[in-house]
C-alpha cells in the first residue's frame, strides 16, 4: 500500500475513533429512558390535565381552552398545530373530510404558530381555504401554546370535556384520532 493510501486510511480511522459513544447507536438499549408520566398534573402528555391557554382567533375573538372544553355539549377538542405547509394542508384536508363531519360534538382548533400576527394568520386561513371550514384558527404569535404542549408541525392533541389530554401525537391518517374521538363520552 502506498503512503497516500496509508495516510487516508489513518485519517479515516482517526475520524471514526473520534465518534465517542458511537456504540450506543450501533447497539441501542431496549430501555425506555423517558421520564415517567404523572397523571393528574398539568402537562401535555396523555392522562395529564391540558395546559390552559388563551389566544385570539383570526376574527379577533378571544378563545381559551378551558372555555372550549367546558362548553355544554362539547365532548372534546382537537388541537392541530400548523405551519400552512403542503403536509399540514394534507393533514387538515384529511381531517376536514374524514374526521370533522363525523364528530359534531367535538371542537376543532388549528393553532397557527408561524404567521406572527392575527392578521397574517387570517390571511393564511383565507388563502388556504379554511374560512368557514369548521375549524377555528388561532394565532399563537409567541409560540407559547406550541411550547406548552411540546408540539411541532402536525402535532395533534385531543382534550376531553374534563380537560384531560387523551391523545398527543403527530397526525398520520386519522385512524387513531377517530378511535380516540369515538371513545369520548
Amino acid at each position: 500500500m502506498d503512503s497516500a493510501k496509508m495516510r487516508l486510511l489513518l485519517l479515516m480511522l482517526l475520524l471514526i475513533a473520534g465518534c465517542g459513544g458511537m456504540m450506543d447507536d450501533i447497539v441501542p438499549s431496549d430501555k425506555d429512558k423517558r421520564p415517567a408520566i404523572t397523571c393528574g398534573i398539568t402537562g401535555p402528555d396523555v392522562c395529564q390535565n391540558a395546559p390552559d391557554f388563551t389566544l385570539s382567533d383570526t376574527l379577533g375573538n378571544i378563545v381559551s381552552l378551558s372555555s372550549v372544553v367546558s362548553t355544554p355539549g362539547v365532548s372534546g377538542t382537537v388541537i392541530y398545530f400548523t405551519m400552512w405547509c403542503p403536509i399540514c394542508d394534507m393533514h387538515m384536508s384529511n381531517m376536514r373530510a374524514s374526521v370533522l363531519p363525523n364528530y359534531p360534538a367535538v371542537r376543532f382548533l388549528i393553532v397557527d404558530y408561524v404567521s406572527g400576527s392575527v392578521a397574517m394568520a387570517r390571511n393564511e386561513e383565507l388563502s388556504n381555504g379554511y374560512s368557514g371550514s369548521g375549524f377555528t384558527v388561532l394565532a399563537d404569535t409567541s409560540q407559547a401554546v406550541l411550547d406548552s404542549f411540546h408540539a411541532t408541525m402536525g402535532t395533534t392533541i385531543v382534550v376531553d370535556s374534563a380537560g384531560v389530554v387523551r391523545f398527543n401525537e403527530d397526525y398520520k391518517d386519522g385512524a387513531r384520532l377517530r378511535s380516540v374521538l369515538s371513545a369520548l363520552p
